[in-house]
C-alpha cells in the first residue's frame, strides 16, 4: 500500500506539472501565436484559457488593440552636417485582423493584371503597421523644433564668431597702440639721455673755463708785486724802437712831428724819468 500511494503521488505531480505547462491565459485585446519546434503555426487563439502541448509548443501574446512603442535617444543627421538627437519617438500601431487574407487577395488581383500588361513583373508585399496620424504630426513638430534649434545654434555661432573677430581686432589695435607708446617713451628716454650728456659736457666745459680763469686771475694776483711790475715796465721799454729823454716835458718830442726844436741828449739816464713817450706808449 505505501508503494501504491507513492506512485499515485508521483503521477499526480507529473500531471500537475504537465497541466501547468500546457494551460495558458490570453488577455483581452491580445492574440496567442504558437510556435512548434521553431515553426509558426497557422491557428492563433483569442482571449481566454487555452491548452497546448507542453515542452513542445510555445506561444507569444500579441496585442491587437492600439499600442504605443517608444524609442529613446534616436540620432538624426541634417543636410548641414548637424547631428540631432530625438529624446523620444512614440509609434502607435495596431494589428489589423485578417491582414494576411486581404494582402493575399490584393496581391493575386494585382499580379493577374501585371501578367496581362507587363509579363515578368512580380509583386512582393512587406508587412506594415497602421500608424496614427497624430504621431506623424508629432514627429513633424519635433523635426520643426529641432530645425529651429539648429538655426538658433548657427546664429549663436555666427554671433560668437563676430565677437571673437571684434575682440581680435581690438587686441591688435591695443598691441599696436602699446608699441607706439613704448617707441615714444624710448625716444623720450634717448632724448633725455642726450640732453643730460650735452648738459654735462657744457657744464664740464664751463667749469674748466671758470677754473682756468680763476687760476689765471689768482696767478696774476700773485704776480702783481712791485718787482714784477718793474720788470714788466722795463720789458715794455725794451720793446720800443726809439726812446727820447729830456729834462722838461715841453722839450721832448716824438720823431716825425713838426716841432723845430731838438732836445739835448742826456749823457746818462735818470733813475725814473718824468715822462716817456715814443712811437709806442709804455704801459
Amino acid at each position: 500500500m505505501p508503494h501504491i500511494g507513492a506512485v499515485f503521488a508521483t503521477i499526480a505531480g507529473l500531471m500537475a506539472i504537465l497541466l501547468h505547462s500546457s494551460i495558458h491565459k490570453i488577455e483581452e485585446g491580445h492574440l496567442a501565436v504558437y510556435y512548434r519546434g521553431g515553426a509558426l503555426l497557422t491557428s492563433p487563439n483569442g482571449p481566454g484559457y487555452h491548452i497546448m502541448m507542453p515542452f513542445i509548443t510555445t506561444f507569444r501574446s500579441v496585442q491587437t488593440t492600439l499600442q504605443t512603442d517608444e524609442i529613446k535617444n534616436v540620432p538624426c543627421g541634417t543636410s548641414g552636417g548637424v547631428m540631432i538627437y530625438f529624446d523620444r519617438i512614440e509609434v502607435v500601431n495596431m494589428l489589423v485582423p485578417l491582414a494576411d487574407i486581404i494582402d493575399e487577395n490584393l496581391k493575386i488581383a494585382l499580379q493577374k493584371d501585371l501578367n496581362a500588361m507587363a509579363p515578368g513583373l512580380t509583386i512582393q508585399f512587406k508587412p506594415v503597421c497602421a500608424c496614427v496620424g497624430r504621431e506623424a504630426e508629432k514627429t513633424r513638430l519635433l523635426i520643426t523644433a529641432q530645425t529651429q534649434r539648429v538655426v538658433e545654434k548657427e546664429a549663436e555661432t555666427e554671433r560668437k564668431k563676430a565677437i571673437i573677430e571684434a575682440q581680435k581686432v581690438a587686441q591688435v589695435a591695443e598691441i599696436q597702440f602699446q608699441q607706439k607708446v613704448k617707441e615714444k617713451e624710448t625716444e623720450k628716454k634717448i632724448s633725455e639721455i642726450e640732453d643730460a650728456a650735452f648738459l654735462a659736457r657744457e657744464k664740464a666745459k664751463a667749469d674748466a673755463e671758470y677754473y682756468t680763469a680763476a687760476k689765471f686771475a689768482e696767478a696774476n694776483q700773485l704776480k702783481l708785486t712791485p718787482e714784477y711790475l718793474q720788470l714788466m715796465k722795463y720789458q715794455a721799454i725794451a720793446t720800443n724802437s726809439k726812446i727820447y729823454f729830456g729834462q722838461d716835458i715841453p722839450n721832448m718830442f716824438v720823431e716825425g712831428t713838426n716841432s723845430p726844436q731838438k732836445p739835448a741828449r742826456s749823457p746818462h739816464l735818470s733813475k725814473e724819468p718824468d715822462v716817456l713817450k715814443g712811437k709806442q706808449d709804455v704801459q
